[in-house]
């Protein structure tokens, strides 16, 4: 079945993003419980490219596609799972990056929608928060996907956020997103 193109953020209205957020359809890979197979003999580079074999996969479909069978075990494994079988996948950072953004509203009524490099998109909020860990080239930011899966965020949307952050008034640097404030502070790396 092929997989519909990604939108483009920047052409949406913030009701088009949450219609489209709705109708994202995801596998149940929660549910699937098959027996260790062994290797995909997949990576995920810290930029967010997809390898198998150490070739970089061209195709963004088939990037999508296996992007919705990947989970994240309680050991923090990463897999690629189906209803028959469990391979392996590595990953050097995070499964996704964070490539756009798009903000509507300010202050507590704050709204940001995050698009990642699988199309994808997610609104920071109670259930997918943000982020920041102190790295050796600076903050990293990070947002939850959904089950244990964070996005990247990419160096150019980071810095939209800092500028949010920062245009705040009367507030620690941060930024709001569904009732929720995200402040701009780093933990130590992991």
């Amino acid at each position: 079945m092929p997989m519909a193109p990604p939108p483009d953020l920047s052409a949406l209205s913030l009701a088009e993003i949450v219609q489209a957020m709705e109708a994202q359809k995801l596998p149940p890979v929660s549910q699937w419980n098959p027996s260790h197979c062994g290797d995909s003999e997949m990576r995920i580079a810290r930029d967010g490219t997809w390898f198998h074999q150490d070739s970089p996969i061209s195709r963004p479909a088939m990037v999508r596609l296996f992007s919705t069978i990947l989970r994240r075990e309680p050991d923090g494994r990463h897999v690629l799972v189906t209803p028959v079988e469990k391979l392996d996948i590595a990953v050097e950072d995070a499964p996704f990056v964070a490539t756009a953004l798009k903000a509507e509203g300010e202050g507590t009524n704050g709204r940001l929608v995050f698009q990642l490099n699988t199309g994808d998109l997610v609104a920071a909020g109670p259930n997918h928060g943000l982020r920041f860990v102190e790295g050796e080239d600076g903050p990293r930011p990070y947002l939850h996907v959904r089950d244990g899966l964070e996005a990247l965020i990419a160096r150019p949307v980071y810095y939209e956020l800092a500028e949010r952050a920062l245009a705040g008034e009367g507030e620690a640097p941060g930024v709001w997103s569904d009732g929720i404030f995200f402040p701009l502070t780093s933990s130590p790396a992991a």
